[in-house]
């Protein structure tokens, strides 16, 4: 009894095994916080210069096409909502 008791002690003290891999855990709201911004600025500074320039069509193709980035950036999860859609119409499980 005290040496179940000593033992069950001993392997409560031991230490737990130190993680090897490298933690990932919050790196897309990270990324996404870092590059939202500098995305914003881009999207802005482009916009204006198609505006200036007068050239309408090119600046709704680019507000279609950033409208689409953005998506990716600020939608959390699309990346996998949409594989999952894919790989369901196409039966694959």
């Amino acid at each position: 009894m005290i040496l179940k008791t000593l033992v069950l002690n001993l392997i409560e003290l031991s230490p737990s095994p130190v993680p090897t891999g490298v933690n990932t855990e919050g790196l897309a709201n990270f990324l996404r916080a870092f590059f939202a911004p500098l995305f914003l600025v881009v999207v802005s500074v482009v916009a204006l210069f198609f505006l200036f320039t007068r050239e309408i069509t090119r600046f709704v193709q680019f507000l279609i096409l950033a409208v689409a980035i953005g998506v990716i950036f600020y939608v959390p999860n699309i990346i996998e909502v949409t594989a999952k859609a894919i790989a369901g119409a196409l039966g694959i499980k």
